[in-house]
């Protein structure tokens, strides 16, 4: 399984565990409140769903909703799927929660784990925080070397460039920093008591935002009631 499937299928059981979802929903969801997938084909959700319900995590149910039963037949069409967490999926979403290596702070994936940390515990929060820090305080660094001995070579807007990537993750470590400081104390994010996703400000660089890959969703809407 690669790296990216493997943020789609921890971000799909994570919503599912709130509550059983059409494929329509999920999709929605994914690029709403989780602005990573942005860049993620959503022709690639319906395999993942699949291999999901494969594992056994997942179960297919049809809509039962009082709209699916009236427009499928007017459509002509099945009503649309409904996915839901099995218990097995469960304890498998869990114990992806309680991961604390390297690719839970790496930057597609931490997205991802910090739109889950109403459900994740304060002691691995804090561990994944911290290990996020180390690694842009590291990159940091690099970045700061490289720029130092490269400056005489650089044209201006190169130069600027490299001072804008700087700037950015000097950003995110700060508000890093602010959130370990309220770990520490004790103190949750504003709904994070709620147990729901957080949706936050998924713009680049900014304070209190998540990293994210791309800027415009895709548009191709598959047909939901693909199995």
């Amino acid at each position: 399984m690669s790296r990216r499937s493997g943020i789609l299928e921890f971000a799909v059981l994570g919503l599912l565990r709130e509550s059983p979802m059409h494929g329509y929903e999920l999709r929605k969801r994914l690029n709403t409140s989780l602005g990573v997938f942005r860049a993620f084909s959503y022709g690639t959700l319906y395999p993942c769903l699949k291999t999901l319900v494969a594992n056994g995590w997942l179960v297919e149910e049809p809509g039962n909703t009082h709209d699916d039963a009236l427009a499928a037949p007017l459509a002509g069409r099945r009503a649309k799927i409904v996915y839901r967490l099995t218990a097995e999926g469960k304890e498998h979403f869990e114990e992806l929660l309680s991961q604390t290596g390297p690719d839970a702070y790496e930057d597609e994936h931490f997205a991802a784990r910090f739109a889950f940390f109403g459900q994740t515990s304060r002691d691995v929060r804090m561990r994944v925080l911290e290990g996020r820090r180390s690694r842009l305080e590291e990159r940091l660094e690099k970045m700061r070397a490289s720029l130092a001995r490269t400056r005489e070579r650089l044209d201006d807007y190169t130069l600027e460039l490299q001072r804008h990537g700087m700037e950015s993750v000097e950003r995110e470590v700060r508000w890093l920093n602010e959130l370990i400081e309220s770990e520490r104390a004790g103190r949750d994010l504003k709904g994070s008591a709620s147990g729901g996703s957080a949706q936050q400000d998924t713009t680049n660089g900014s304070t209190g935002g998540l990293p994210r890959t791309g800027d415009t969703p895709r548009t191709d809407t598959p047909d939901d009631t693909a199995t």
